[in-house]
Order: structure tokens, then C-alpha cells, then sequence
């Protein structure tokens, strides 16, 4: 595990929720959703949730019922070091440095994706706001362990139970760690897509199953560079270095005609006359944190201008109080391990600073194996820049940033890609990338669901029909509870409970979230 925090997992769970207003489909009682409200999330915790296709807002933790509801979404992620930009991404790069260095802004019509800021997820749905619940911080903090230890014990003594042993380090059977092919998930078979992809409707955009064109002559350099690379390293040496760690090698090198990264727009320097001066600056959420807390009222500023110009929301939408729920209040715990990045894990705001003065902010967690977007705001008197565009691009680049620091971290989440939202489906634009199957929460790259989805808006993306959700729930016993500060399993909890019986809750719970997380995570009862 990349990351281990001191204080457990805290969450209430409030099972599946009525259905709510959609933002992409206008359907009024559509959008169908699992809930839970986190008082407290670890991040290895939140990695594995969202792993099983849960997404927050605010310490909202939700996860739509896919199956029902009317637009079903995908988790998606960018497998950030094999990332190559695409010619429109490059245009937004050489726009924004066209616009530093010389103040030139383009008259052409902006290159903005449909939906600018690239995690809608929440915003765009009347979503259902869960205040928190009346719970006093005492009735959270679990007593000491020793007294724990003795109720899990008493387990024992009863027999009805195995033996409790020290939860084990997890390895989320969905989370490929960065030594990842271009070939699908290995614990899945390889199977041709046999049904043709569907040509675009008009409107709908370039067709995503098709890779993106590649001119003979670059193919042929990419493949020479290869057998140079393996000559170079030796036979002992070259085969430790695999995937995506050869493929970043092979990009830093200096060569004539190579493609540029993204590293290569964003690096460069600026000439002594530049018109203006671009910061990004990674800032904690916490108040406790100088620059977040000297920042915060030009960032709520900008937030409500956001909102109320892009969204149309009212400025009773989008005053502090509602900034601060949505985009400030999060259940994730800091964490600082030795082997982790320079600036920890947890949840940041990325500052876009243009001349002294915030122009954009991307709100991103930092976990043990990506860097995950949960919302952007700009200034919509800087469109013209295409901020959605460029502040993806500044993440991915940024993964690949921390990946030096953290080799396990080495994704870019995305959010939900939605395939019956025409105009949410240009995150499938960053390649390559992969879709987490809603039934065996395993990684399919995003060509071999195409067809599927084009076939049927819910769909089974593993195709081996006797996989399952290895990470499922094993046994109900082992689930842990918070109740009255003591800590007990499932087992002891039951026999004490008094009044209705609330196993199918319970089961329910388990089952979503996974047995590993239900044994680590505290499920409070009252």
C-alpha cells in the first residue's frame, strides 16, 4: 500500500437515493445514485472507492446505480505516462504560450471543449446535497484500540466467527500499477472488437474507436529509436525497463523532428520581454495553510463568477457557504509517507496565477496511484485561452511530475465518461485510456468498449462472462461498525443492536464498497 493513514475511515451510509434531476439528459428523476457522507477518508481508502466507481463532492461520496440510471457513467483514467497530445491539445499549448509571450489572443473560434470545465460530474445535476449529519465528534472518535481489540475477542470467544487477524495490505485487484501495456488488462483475455464501430453521427464528434492518424514516417522513427533504446541499455539492464518507464525514456531524449510532450510547451522559457507571467501554484485545502487561507476570497470570488456566467446559477448558488461545501470541505485525512511526493496526498487546489492574479483553479486529490480532477473554475474573461483544455493538460503533465517522486502514481482520473452525452465524450480524447467495468471493476482500454456502448448504454465492458468482482464482499462478519466510540465487527455489532434488524443496509454497504475497505473503513450506526 503507497499510502497509509492514522486515523480510520468515518462514513454513514445512506444506500440508493431517489432518483434526482439529470444535468446531461434534463431527465427529472433519472439520475440514480448509491450515497454515503465521509466524516473522515484516508486516501488509500478514497483510491479503492473510486476504483469501484464512487466520485465525491464536498464529503458527499456517491456512486450511480448503473444499470438504472438514465446516464450511465464510467470511471475513466489516463494512463498519463504513455499520454501523447493530440494536434488540437497542442494548439491549445501553443495558444497559451503565443498569448505569454507576445499578448497575441486568437481570433479564431475558441478551441474549448464542449463542456469546458472537464469534471461536470456534479455540477451539471441538480444533485441531491446531504448536510451532515448531527453527529457529535465524540460519538466519532473510536476509543482506544485495546478496548476494540477486547470486543473483537469476545468475537472469538463465541465461536461463531474466525479468527480477526490484522487487515492485510491491499493491492485493489482494479489498479494496474504503471508497468501497464498497450494491451488489455492481463488478468482479462484479448479479444477483437468484431462489431464495427458505428461512423460518428453528425455532431457527435471524431469517431474514438479509430486511433489517432500517425504519419508512416513517424512509426518508422518510433521503431528505430526502440531497437537503439534495447542496444543501448544491454539485455540485463533493457529488460528491467519496461512500458510506460521505456516509453518516457524514449520521449526525454532529445532527437531531431521528435514530437513534443507537453512538457516541452509548458517548460519553456519565456523571453525577457514576455508580456505576461503565468504561476501555477499547488496550495492544501486547509485553512490552516497561509496561502490557501490568503487566496480564499479571490478564489470564492472567482468561483461565483464561474458559476454564474458558465451555469447560470444564482448568486444564492454560489456564495461562500456553498464554494467552501463543495469544493473546500473534504473527508480526506493529509498524509506525508517517506516513500510518497513532495507535497503528500490529499486533496489541493492548482492556483492559476496570470499577472498576480487568479485566472483559473483546478481542483485535483493527490492518491497512492493518480492524480484525480474533481472540478475546474476560470475566469470566463479568459476563454479565449480554452482553460478546460490546458488545465487537463497541466494535470496530466503534473501526474507525470509526481510519478518521479511516487512510482506508483502514475493515472490521471478523469471523472465519468458518459457515452450517451455526446457532448461529455471528449475525455475519451486523452489517450490512451481505460473505462472501469461497472460488474468486475477490472480496466478495459477505451477502443474495446466503443462498440459496447454504441450497442447498448449500459454495458458489461469485461467480456470473459465467467469474470467477477474479486474484490466483492467475502464476509459480513468482518465488516467493522462504529458504534457508541467502540469499534466491533459485523458479528459482535449485530448481537448487540437492538430493535430492527439492519443487515440488508449493511450487506448492501459491504458489497459496494468492497470487502477490503469494509474492513478498514468504519461504518457508523447510532
Amino acid at each position: 500500500m503507497a499510502a497509509g493513514g492514522g486515523s480510520p475511515s468515518i462514513v454513514e451510509f445512506f444506500g440508493g437515493e431517489d432518483g434526482y434531476r439529470c444535468g446531461y439528459c434534463r431527465s427529472d428523476t433519472g439520475n440514480l445514485s448509491h450515497g454515503m457522507w465521509a466524516h473522515s477518508m484516508t486516501v488509500q481508502d478514497y483510491q479503492d472507492l473510486i476504483d469501484r466507481g464512487w466520485r465525491r463532492s464536498g464529503k458527499y461520496v456517491y456512486k450511480p446505480i448503473m444499470n438504472q440510471t438514465c446516464c450511465p457513467q464510467y470511471t475513466i483514467r489516463c494512463r498519463a505516462l504513455r499520454f501523447q497530445a493530440s494536434k488540437s491539445h497542442k494548439k491549445v499549448l501553443k495558444k497559451m504560450l503565443k498569448f505569454l509571450s507576445k499578448g497575441e489572443v486568437s481570433k479564431a473560434a475558441s478551441e474549448e471543449e464542449p463542456m469546458d470545465s472537464h469534471i461536470e460530474d456534479v455540477a451539471t445535476c441538480d444533485f441531491p446535497y446531504k448536510s451532515e449529519s448531527q453527529v457529535t465528534q465524540s460519538e466519532l472518535t473510536p476509543l482506544a484500540v485495546d478496548q476494540a481489540e477486547r470486543v473483537e475477542n469476545e468475537d472469538k470467544d463465541s465461536g461463531e466467527t474466525k479468527e480477526e487477524g490484522n487487515v492485510q495490505k491491499v493491492e485493489s485487484d482494479s489498479v494496474q500499477i504503471c508497468t501497464d501495456k498497450d494491451t488489455p488488462v492481463p488478468a482479462e483475455p484479448s479479444h477483437s472488437a468484431k462489431a464495427a464501430h458505428a461512423p460518428p453521427k453528425p455532431g457527435k464528434g471524431a469517431d474514438l474507436s479509430k486511433p489517432l492518424c500517425r504519419k508512416a514516417k513517424d512509426i518508422r522513427k518510433e521503431r528505430k529509436l526502440q531497437k537503439l533504446l534495447q542496444n543501448q541499455m544491454g539485455t540485463a539492464e533493457g529488460s528491467q525497463l519496461q512500458g510506460d518507464q521505456a516509453f518516457l525514456l524514449q520521449n526525454s531524449k532529445s532527437k531531431t523532428n521528435q514530437p513534443k510532450n507537453i512538457e516541452d510547451f509548458v517548460s519553456v522559457p519565456l523571453p525577457d520581454d514576455a508580456r505576461h507571467k503565468l504561476e501555477v501554484r499547488l496550495v492544501p485545502v486547509s485553512f490552516e495553510d497561509p496561502q490557501f487561507k490568503s487566496s480564499f476570497n479571490q478564489s470564492a470570488t472567482l468561483f461565483a463568477k464561474y458559476q454564474m456566467s458558465v451555469h447560470k446559477d444564482t448568486p444564492s448558488d454560489c456564495g461562500e457557504n456553498e464554494f467552501t461545501r463543495f469544493l473546500c470541505d473534504s473527508p480526506l485525512e493529509a498524509e506525508h509517507p517517506p516513500n510518497g511526493p513532495e507535497c503528500g496526498y490529499g486533496s489541493f487546489h492548482q492556483q492559476y496565477w496570470l499577472d498576480g492574479k487568479i485566472i483559473a483553479v483546478g481542483v485535483i486529490d493527490i492518491l497512492p496511484y493518480c492524480v484525480s480532477s474533481v472540478y475546474l473554475y476560470y475566469d470566463p474573461d479568459f476563454s479565449f485561452l480554452s482553460l478546460g483544455v490546458y488545465s487537463a493538460l497541466r494535470e496530466i503533465a503534473f501526474t507525470r511530475q509526481l510519478y518521479a517522486q511516487a512510482p506508483d502514481l502514475c493515472f490521471y482520473y478523469m471523472g465519468f465518461y458518459i457515452h450517451s452525452c455526446p457532448k461529455m465524450r471528449y475525455k475519451g480524447q486523452y489517450r490512451p485510456s481505460d473505462l472501469l467495468c461497472p460488474e468486475t471493476y477490472t480496466w478495459r482500454p477505451i477502443e474495446q468498449c466503443l462498440p459496447l456502448l454504441e450497442h447498448s448504454k449500459y454495458s458489461r465492458l469485461t467480456q470473459d462472462g465467467k469474470a467477477v468482482d474479486e474484490g466483492g464482499l467475502k464476509e459480513l462478519g468482518r465488516v467493522k461498525v462504529l458504534l457508541k466510540r467502540t469499534v466491533m465487527p459485523y458479528s459482535v455489532y449485530k448481537k448487540r443492536r437492538k430493535g430492527p434488524s439492519d443487515e440488508a443496509s449493511v450487506q448492501q454497504y459491504a458489497s459496494l464498497v468492497g470487502q477490503s475497505c469494509s474492513e478498514r473503513m468504519l461504518l457508523f450506526r447510532s
